[in-house]
């Protein structure tokens, strides 16, 4: 189940999240495509820095531009 982005600074582009076990699920405001990042795809560290940044509704757009923007499941 996707939970809602708090966005606490209220400029990011994602809309909801769901984290597992070793992926999180991203979906950006704008688009029906929910995007998935899994250890596999983009690293254990960056996932699991992922899930902290969705959980506190700050800086997890940036990030994932930043390092893992086209590190997704395909």
């Amino acid at each position: 189940k996707m939970i809602k982005y708090l966005d606490i600074d209220n400029d990011s582009g994602i809309e909801a999240y769901e984290i597992g076990l070793d992926k999180i699920s991203v979906k950006f405001r704008n688009t029906a495509k929910i995007y998935v990042y899994s250890y596999a795809s983009a690293g254990k560290e960056n996932i699991e820095h992922m899930k902290k940044l969705a959980q506190s509704g700050d800086g997890l757009n940036s990030f994932i531009n930043l390092n893992v923007k086209y590190k997704y499941v395909r």
